[in-house]
Order: C-alpha cells, then sequence, then structure tokens
C-alpha cells in the first residue's frame, strides 16, 4: 500500500508541473455568428464559444489562447486553419472536405439542428431534402454562405442563395423574396428573438440532420498540446459545464 502511494505521488509530482506549464494556442474568432462569438453583447451572453474557451482556460489556467483580438468570416478562419496559421478554432462542425485539412479534439462542444425557418402564413412543411429540393426550383433557399449546410444542401440538389448571416437571410425572408431559410436551429432562434419575429417566423416540423460543434486543430498541432486541450475539455464534459453552456444559448 505505501509503495502505491508513494508511485501516485511521484505521478502527480510529474503531472502537476506539465499541467502548470504555460501554453499559448493561437486561435481567432468568427465573424457574423452571434451564438458562437458576441463581443459586443456585454459579459452576459458573450457568445457560446468564447464561454466554453473560457471555460477551458479556467479548468487549466496555464493554457491560454491569442488572437481573440481578431475576428474573420468563415471562410477566412478556415484557411487560417489549414494554412497552419492557427492552431485551433472553437465551434466548427466536420465534414469530409474539412477533416481532409485538420483534425477535431475527441469532445463534442454541443449538437446542433438542421432547420427551416418559413412565414408564418406559410403552412407548408418540408419532411424530406427532396421536397425542399422541388420547391427551390422556384425561390432558392437562403443558407449561410460557405458553410458545411450549404455543401450539404447543394449535394442533395436544392437551388440555393447564399447570404453572409442568418440575420439577412430573415429579412430576404421578410420580403418575399424567399420561402425558406436553412440553418442552425441555435442561430435562427436567437436571431427570430432579436429581431422580434417570434410572431412572423415557424419553424419547420422536420429536423433534417443533427450533428455536433467540435474544437478544431491544425493538422501538424503536437499531441501533448491536443492531449492537454482535450483533458480540459472532458473535464468540463464530466462536470456538466458544456451542457449548461449549450442550454443557455437555446
Amino acid at each position: 500500500m505505501q509503495r502505491r502511494l508513494w508511485l501516485l505521488s511521484a505521478w502527480l509530482g510529474l503531472a502537476a508541473p506539465a499541467l502548470a506549464q504555460e501554453l499559448t494556442l493561437r486561435t481567432v474568432q468568427q465573424s457574423g455568428s452571434l451564438v458562437k462569438y458576441a463581443p459586443d453583447a456585454g459579459q452576459h451572453r458573450p457568445g457560446l464559444c468564447l464561454e466554453m474557451l473560457r471555460a477551458v482556460q479556467r479548468v487549466d489556467p496555464g493554457l491560454r489562447f491569442s488572437g481573440l483580438d481578431r475576428q474573420m468570416p468563415l471562410r477566412r478562419v478556415e484557411r487560417l486553419l489549414s494554412e497552419g496559421q492557427v492552431d485551433v478554432v472553437f465551434c466548427l462542425l466536420k465534414s469530409p472536405e474539412r477533416e481532409k485539412q485538420w483534425r477535431y479534439a475527441a469532445v463534442p462542444l454541443y449538437s446542433i439542428r438542421h432547420v427551416v425557418a418559413q412565414r408564418a402564413g406559410d403552412e407548408r412543411d418540408f419532411e424530406t431534402l427532396a421536397e425542399l429540393a422541388a420547391s427551390s426550383h422556384h425561390k432558392p433557399v437562403l443558407v449561410m454562405r460557405g458553410t458545411a449546410l450549404a455543401r450539404r444542401l447543394m449535394e442533395a440538389d436544392v437551388a440555393i442563395a447564399q447570404v453572409a448571416s442568418e440575420r439577412e437571410a430573415l429579412q430576404m425572408l421578410m420580403l418575399g423574396r424567399a420561402d425558406a431559410v436553412y440553418g442552425q436551429d441555435i442561430n435562427l432562434q436567437r436571431h427570430v428573438g432579436d429581431a422580434g419575429l417570434a410572431s412572423k417566423v415557424r419553424f419547420g416540423r422536420t429536423i433534417f440532420h443533427e450533428e455536433s460543434q467540435f474544437v478544431a486543430l491544425r493538422a501538424d498541432l503536437p499531441p501533448a498540446h491536443e492531449e492537454r486541450l482535450t483533458h480540459a475539455l472532458r473535464r468540463l464534459e464530466r462536470d456538466g459545464t458544456l451542457r449548461l453552456l449549450a442550454e443557455k444559448y437555446r
């Protein structure tokens, strides 16, 4: 028993300096997604991904993130990651194309559902992507530019018009320029609420797809750095922090 305690003490003595050692990972904020990053919204709701990043820093104070003063559109974020100019990006979806360019931490951050938003008076329900594709030949479906969701619709032969933000998409929907907005439930719900459109917009019954957001890692990030970040994320998963933060933004 004494030998076991000595070995445990020795292991902790070796592990503690490793965890205490400072490590700075380069990152960037994604612009145009208020659910993820909302630097002007105040401390109460600064963005789900920013809060998750800060939670990682709380459980591992030696782990730092630089570059949070920079905001970039999604395509620029993707390019920086694929070129190795940033080390990590919080909250990106997986896709075969993306997984060829970078890796992902093993712990899912939160899940999103693909849904359709329509004008309140539009009683049609699209139950499949095939039905959405048929309707899109009259008016294209609005979707965020350059996203995995846009690529998914194109693969299903849905005619789309790509826009810069959910806010712009909802404005076009209200003007009758489109009949459907395809997006992430958590994002669309936020923008509908912020714009006071709860009585003018309805969400279809169908969940077309459900998937998780992850921390993306540059392809050649050292394994030790990935392990340290993953260790912090697992602690947040186990104690319920990731779940509580996701619920806060729904």
